[in-house]
């Protein structure tokens, strides 16, 4: 007998014949003798729709209240499900986040989960009860109040939860049949990938790739998790995301894939004085904003002015903030002047087997100049190169550099509804 977590996301219980076909499949997984924890969305845009609401009632929703409004979405769901599963004769309880025993520092909206202690789970477990958790929820012990985990919180809900239940595998249940060699909405040629490995699977979602988020593939990671990216519409095999064994040594496709975000802006700072400290001083300012920062470049200084331009990428939704506090600074920094672009694309190809290959710069870089795509930004590490380009033409250079690097499959992909999540 095996524990499996399921996770399903708002796609795959976006309405109730939706939810009673995951009922039906979540009962074939507990009838061929495993225990079964499942972690579920909001139905479908419910959590989208409920902040539009909060910010229709008031244009900043206090922190405590929009977690307490964002909260009904997982609930109704959880209960749904619980609901369709006893309707084919298994018997299911439900639970919320506090419930379940995820615990959680004390921020509201985006908390991070400190310890999961799921005793309740457990006893359902021992019951021979399915038990539904609500995903994207916790609880902290010291405020007693209910916590959100923010985006992709669902995804670590489930990794977080067959952590702590040491659990065969955690299957991540979406609305495509794995995980792909890009975007197949974007890229209609994209491969499935039978397997990657979490390193790799950091750096795609990173860099934008939507089917799994940063935090969950983080989690499993450092818990030694193994994941199975499947789709909630088919029976097809999915992707298994592992944690290479210590010493293990597999040969590594050059590319395992490509990512593409419209997510970011692009910050340019210029004139500013080429002298030591400078630099720290505009990331100490960014940082104290709340910024995550992505690629950096800084220019070579001109000799004439000793001024030097350093252009920084960020999520959109951090850029006001951050623009406003570098204009403060205006004057104790020293530089000439800011300016703004959120009509940036970024643009990341990801691969294990770049590590013991040369030339995939150059192959990239061919590729993006015979479409005529120009390069703004560029950024590497180990096993990823990541450019900037310009929105427009994003969409063409993930088609242009899969093609070019060999990832064409024969046939179109098939993408059964919503996001990729």
């Amino acid at each position: 007998m095996a524990l499996i977590v399921q996770k399903f996301g708002g796609s795959s219980v976006a309405d109730a014949e939706s939810i009673k076909r995951v009922a039906k499949r979540i009962v074939e997984t507990k009838k061929a003798g495993n225990d079964v924890v499942v972690a579920v969305s909001a139905m479908g845009d419910t959590t989208d729709e409920l902040v539009d609401l909060a910010h229709e009632v008031t244009p900043i929703p206090a922190g405590r209240e929009l977690d307490m409004l964002l909260t009904a979405g997982e609930r109704i769901s959880m209960a749904l499900l619980a609901m369709a599963i006893k309707s084919l004769g298994v018997e299911a309880s439900s639970y919320t986040g506090s419930q379940a025993g995820m615990l959680t520092d004390a921020q509201h909206g985006k908390a991070r989960i400190v310890d999961v202690t799921p005793k309740r789970v457990r006893e359902a477990l021992d019951s021979g009860h399915v038990a539904i958790v609500a995903g994207f929820q916790g609880f902290n012990r010291t405020t007693g109040e209910i916590t959100t985990l923010g985006r992709g919180g669902s995804d670590t809900t489930a990794v977080a939860l067959a952590a702590a239940l040491d659990a065969d595998v955690c299957e991540i249940y979406t609305d495509v049949d794995g995980i792909f060699t890009a975007d197949p909405r974007i890229v209609p040629k994209a491969r499935k990938i039978d397997r990657v490995t979490t390193e790799e699977m950091l750096e795609l979602a990173a860099s934008g790739a939507k089917v799994l988020y940063i935090r969950a593939v983080e989690y499993a990671r450092r818990h030694g998790v193994t994941l199975h990216v499947r789709s909630s519409f088919s029976n097809a095999e999915g992707t298994i995301v592992y944690n290479p064994a210590e010493g293990e040594t597999v040969e590594e496709p050059i590319i395992t894939g490509i990512a593409g975000d419209l997510s970011e802006g692009k910050i340019t700072v210029v004139g500013v004085p080429d002298q030591p400290g400078k630099a720290a001083e505009i990331f100490t300012i960014v940082a104290r904003a709340g910024a995550n920062i992505d690629m950096i470049v800084q220019n070579v200084s001109a000799a004439s002015t000793g001024r030097t331009d350093i252009s920084f990428t960020l999520p959109k939704d951090q850029g006001q903030s951050v623009l406003t506090a570098l204009e403060v600074s205006k004057s104790d920094i020293g530089y000439e002047g800011i300016q703004y672009d959120d009509q940036i694309g970024k643009l990341a190809l990801v691969g294990a087997g770049m590590r013991t290959n040369a030339g995939v710069s150059a192959q990239l870089f061919r590729a993006l100049h015979d479409a005529s795509i120009n390069i703004e930004m560029i950024s590497t590490s180990e096993i990823r190169i990541s450019v900037v380009t310009r929105a427009d033409t994003l969409n063409e250079a993930m088609r242009v550099v899969h093609e070019a690097f060999g990832l064409d499959a024969d046939n179109e992909a098939v993408v059964y509804a919503g996001t990729g999540r």
